[in-house]
């Protein structure tokens, strides 16, 4: 019995290792806040309960540049920063905390470039809008990761709305219910919450690749 629980313990103790010691600095591009950042931030960690300006969960308010860096950011420093140690946590230490979905790799790579590149408050010149050759995988999904699937995903998406797979986004494409909540239309919920209405160039990929009748590619 006893070495079946050393056993147990080694494990446990390689894979928190592990865990702690990934290396997520794997993005070569320079992170621009605006675009990349903030995105990730509104969607994942500012739902009723977490990190708004109403619920300060923590004394954490994650909904805009000053109050991001103003606690958990260590610029050029992302291992030692609270909020990366939060996102790559385990179990009950992790965030965001079920039934949300924990931050995909590309996510927490993309937040530890920016610490270490000092967390700053930077907006790249977004480039000539190209919707000649929109498909789902590179133009749309990358859109729906950063700013829906934080409130939609897990065991209790928002709505009952999950967009975890083509399946989910493919259903609101369908009903229409996609574009008129990006777009704002009268009848749909604004999406995303708590956040500014996508860029126009977000916008006319999605209704690009709907109007081609949203297919899996």
């Amino acid at each position: 019995m006893k070495k079946v629980l050393f056993l147990l313990a080694g494990i446990v103790s390689v894979l928190v290792y592990n865990a702690c010691t990934k290396e997520y600095l794997q993005n070569v591009n320079p992170v621009c806040f605006e675009q990349d950042v903030l995105p990730i931030f509104v969607s994942n960690c500012t739902q009723s309960g977490c990190h708004n300006s109403q619920s300060r969960a923590e004394g954490y308010v994650l909904d805009t540049y000053e109050h991001i860096v103003s606690k958990g950011i260590n610029p050029g420093d992302y291992k030692s920063s609270t909020i990366y140690k939060a996102i790559v946590g385990l179990g009950a230490e992790r965030m965001p905390q079920s039934p949300y979905s924990a931050l995909t790799d590309e996510q927490i790579s993309t937040i530890a470039l920016w610490i270490d590149e000092g967390a700053e408050k930077t907006t790249c010149t977004v480039s000539a809008c190209d919707t000649t050759n929109v498909t789902y995988t590179q133009s749309v999904r990358p859109i729906i990761v950063n700013y829906c699937t934080g409130c939609h995903s897990g065991s209790s998406p928002s709505g009952n709305i999950s967009y975890s797979d083509y399946a989910g986004v493919k259903a609101t494409a369908t009903n229409g219910k996609l574009m008129g909540s990006i777009t704002h239309a009268q009848g749909y919920s604004p999406m995303p919450q708590n956040a500014n209405k996508l860029s126009a160039c977000n916008i006319a990929l999605i209704r690009t690749w709907v109007n081609q009748g949203a297919p899996n590619n």
